[in-house]
């Protein structure tokens, strides 16, 4: 997937951890440790909005965007042929 999801760095940049922002957002340590892994396929908005006012940052702060890399690897193999 080409969406990174950066909460961990985040959570340590702010020194919190995944039970107290887990109560402080109304998410289960489960559904957040999820996101914290980056092995979610989605994220409510309202997760993020209510991520965001406990870690005070912006959703660019703990989403990113790279390239895929096995797209990019199949398409210059693709190109060379």
């Amino acid at each position: 997937m080409s969406i990174i999801i950066n909460l961990d760095v985040m959570m340590a940049k702010r020194k919190k951890g995944l039970t107290e922002l887990a109560g402080e957002i109304d998410i289960t340590l489960a559904n957040l440790s999820i996101l914290k892994n980056n092995k979610a396929k989605a994220v409510r908005l309202s997760t993020l909005d209510a991520i965001c006012k406990a870690l005070n940052c912006q959703p660019g702060d703990i989403l990113e965007y790279v390239e895929d890399f096995e797209n990019v690897e199949s398409l210059e193999d693709n190109q060379q042929q």
